[in-house]
């Protein structure tokens, strides 16, 4: 296979040519070989790669987790090893947040039912939505508030 510029290597992978130069930069891909006109040049090995990150990313893995991998395949050590420890933290990880679900699943049910049973008694003069703004139950308000919490980007913004 010939080797390929960087926009072949993206229609192949599915990956942003930005995407492919950032992976090159925190070392999830070796820095190519350059035409004489200075264009990236990638092989079949990079396709290869490229894939094996796309389905680590899809089991959750962060990409410190994949350059880690890559590196111990790299440095011919055994890195499923590896795998197997990173797979233990992660389902102890998805059971954690099960569990925060369910929790929060209560909560929901439980400001929904008391919300339901009290509808009539909201005053109509609530700006938008007595339930939200009364807070209609203690429950109810830790799990608006665990939802809050959980929603990317907004805990750095909490405490500012």
């Amino acid at each position: 296979m010939p080797k390929m510029k960087i926009g072949e290597l993206a229609q192949r992978t599915g990956f942003s040519t930005k995407t492919i130069r950032y992976y090159e930069q925190v070392g999830l891909l070796a820095a190519p070989a350059r035409s004489d006109s200075g264009y990236r040049l990638y092989g079949p090995e990079d396709v290869e790669r490229l894939e094996f990150v796309d389905k680590a990313k899809r089991l959750g893995f962060s990409l410190d987790d994949i350059r880690d991998v890559l590196l111990l395949h790299e440095q011919k050590e055994a890195p499923c090893v590896h795998v197997l420890a990173l797979l233990e933290q992660k389902l102890k990880q998805v059971d954690g947040v099960l569990k925060d679900l369910r929790s929060f699943r209560r909560g929901l049910a439980e400001l929904h039912d008391e919300a339901t049973q009290r509808l009539e008694q909201m005053p109509e003069g609530a700006r938008v939505c007595g339930i939200i703004e009364q807070g209609v139950h203690a429950k109810g308000e830790a799990a608006l508030a665990w939802l809050e919490f959980r929603r990317p980007g907004k805990r750095a913004q909490r405490g500012a």
